[in-house]
Formats: structure tokens, sequence, C-alpha cells
């Protein structure tokens, strides 16, 4: 019997949704901004995020300042806490702004592979983004070479989550 010519055509075709399903997908899996995917560091009891620490504060008053239950909004799955109505106003209007890379996980413990819980007085901002340590101690750690330890972090992050969302 002589092989059709048809079939590789038609085994293409065959292939093409496959294909396209395959492209569309690595598309919307490309990685998002290290601040803005879906995963954030919270407390077990009340989901909590960056321990009830006011993120905007660091950035308006250049330290950590305890946010209040009276000021709340839900997003990414967490509770954020600010100190104020103001504060709560401007993170609901752009938190990838404000929130913390690496969903608030240490960023020591990311650029080295792995998470860990965080200081809120251990932090910080770096061309306009907000990094979180365990402790100071790590924290001095991280800041002898801030550039790789960035670097490493952001190679490092999506692995992580992946494994945090698994």
């Amino acid at each position: 019997m002589k092989p059709s010519s048809k079939l590789p055509t038609a085994a293409w075709l065959r292939l093409l949704p496959l294909l396209a399903f395959a492209l569309l997908a690595g598309a919307t899996l490309a990685p998002l901004p290290a601040g803005a995917d879906g995963v954030v560091n919270s407390s077990f009891l009340g989901g909590v995020a960056i321990e009830g620490t006011d993120p905007v504060a660091y950035f308006t008053d250049g330290k950590p300042v305890e946010g209040s239950s009276e000021f709340e909004h839900e997003w990414m799955g967490a509770t954020w806490r600010f100190a104020s109505a103001e504060h709560r106003d401007r993170f609901a209007a752009e938190p990838e702004k404000y929130a913390p890379q690496y969903g608030g996980y240490c960023a020591w413990a990311v650029a080295q592979g792995y998470t860990a819980k965080i200081d809120p007085e251990a932090w910080k901002v770096v061309d306009g983004k907000l990094y979180l340590n365990y402790s100071k101690d790590v924290q001095a750690q991280w800041q002898s070479d801030v550039p790789g330890n960035i670097a490493k972090g952001d190679a490092n992050w999506p692995t992580i989550k992946a494994d945090l969302d698994g």
C-alpha cells in the first residue's frame, strides 16, 4: 500500500490546537513582578500581611508603623492593615506600589532559594520597592550585596512562588 502524502498534513492539523494552547499557556505563565503575583506571607490566624504593619508607612514615614484593624484592606487573599484611612486608600489604589517584594517573605531567604518569615523592623526600600528580612542581622547580610541579592531573589521567586501555590 502506498503511503498517503496527506498524512503528515493531517497530523499537523491535529497538533495545531495543542500547539496554540501551549503557546497561549506559556504567555499567561510569564513571570509577574515580584510584588504582584498572588502569594502573600500572612499570619496563620487571621491572614494579616506583614504582621499588621502599614506598608505605605515605609514609603511615607520612612519607618514601620503598626497598622490598625480600623483601617484594613483585603488584597491577594490577605488582610492589610494601615495607620490611617489615607494610607489604606493609597494602597487600595496602587497595591503593587506599596506591597513588599516576594510576597512579603524574607528577601535574603528568597535570594538563597527558600522562604522565611519577616521582622517588620528589618526593611529597606530600593528603587521604589519594599524588601523585608527575617531580622536585622539577616538584613545586614542581604545589604552586603543589595543588587546581587535582588537579582538572585528575582530569579528564584518564580520557582518559590510555584511551590507555594502548589
